[in-house]
């Protein structure tokens, strides 16, 4: 087991907190609109950026969130002028960013598993900053701000996008909405989760909770409190086990996933 000092935990489980926070939330609209292929895509895009900015010895961080939110910007206009669902989109450029973020990882200076690498690509929520810790609050301020602030139509546009539309809202501006907060979150929390496995803590609290209830507001209450429980059990795991933070974060949750479909009430109503 890794003893750490108080400071460097207290750092870390308040990042984990809001991390946990922030995805589950998107999640939650992820899920429901059953555009989980959304997390593997910004996860993606957002690998792809850090190992570009480790590559050119710049900002991992700025040009993860560069990536992830042209990445956004993209697929909305694109889908829909393509006539493709977005999953299809979405398919085509996770293979794309895997492949770029690779690419751009070998040609980082030094060797391509150098500590800051294996960062990008696993996580290190034990190096969190308190600027990064700043900004983490700060998103999940924006993101709960939101949902709180335009709730009806996030509901509407969840249960129903073309019934919402037929009442009246304009779903456009809120399905962007979702893509560029999913991407920024991504990027924010590409440090503590690690690129390849952040979608885990965007999909798997979400898909958890939805087990269990059909009322969407008490999906978005729980849901993050799942979150956080998942980030402090793999925690717990990583120091005990001396496993990287990402690795534990996404075991945990996705054995939890598991026990609750087992257990769904809605599986035994089906």
């Amino acid at each position: 087991m890794i003893l750490l000092p108080l400071n460097i935990i207290t750092t870390t489980l308040i990042g984990a907190s809001l991390a946990g926070v922030a995805c589950s939330l998107i999640g939650v609209f992820v899920v429901r609109m059953k555009l989980s292929s959304l997390g593997f895509c910004m996860s993606h895009a957002a690998f792809a950026g850090a190992a570009l900015g480790l590559a050119l010895s710049f900002n991992p961080l700025v040009m993860a969130m560069i990536f992830s939110l042209t990445s956004a910007f993209l697929l909305g206009p694109v889908a829909e002028k393509a006539k493709l669902h977005p999953d299809v989109i979405l398919g085509v450029m996770f293979s794309l960013m895997l492949a770029l973020g690779l690419i751009f990882l070998s040609l980082t200076p030094g060797t391509a598993m150098s500590s800051s690498a294996m960062g990008i690509l696993w996580g290190s929520v034990l190096g969190i900053s308190k600027t990064e810790l700043i900004q983490l609050g700060g998103l999940t301020g924006i993101v709960v701000g939101l949902i709180v602030l335009f709730s009806k139509e996030f509901q509407a546009i969840m249960f129903s996008r073309k019934l919402a539309e037929a009442s009246g809202i304009n779903t456009k501006p809120f399905f962007y909405i979702i893509l560029f907060l999913t991407g920024i979150t991504i990027a924010l929390t590409l440090k503590l989760i690690g690129g390849l496995l952040i979608f885990a803590l965007v999909v798997n609290p979400a898909s958890t909770v939805y087990q269990f209830f059909y009322d969407i507001k008490k999906i978005i209450l729980i849901s993050p409190l799942v979150g956080v429980g998942y980030c402090m059990v793999g925690i717990l795991v990583s120091l005990l086990f001396d496993f990287p933070v990402g690795s534990s974060i996404a075991i945990v949750s996705s054995i939890c996933f598991g026990i609750s479909v087992v257990f769904s009430p809605k599986r035994k109503r089906g």
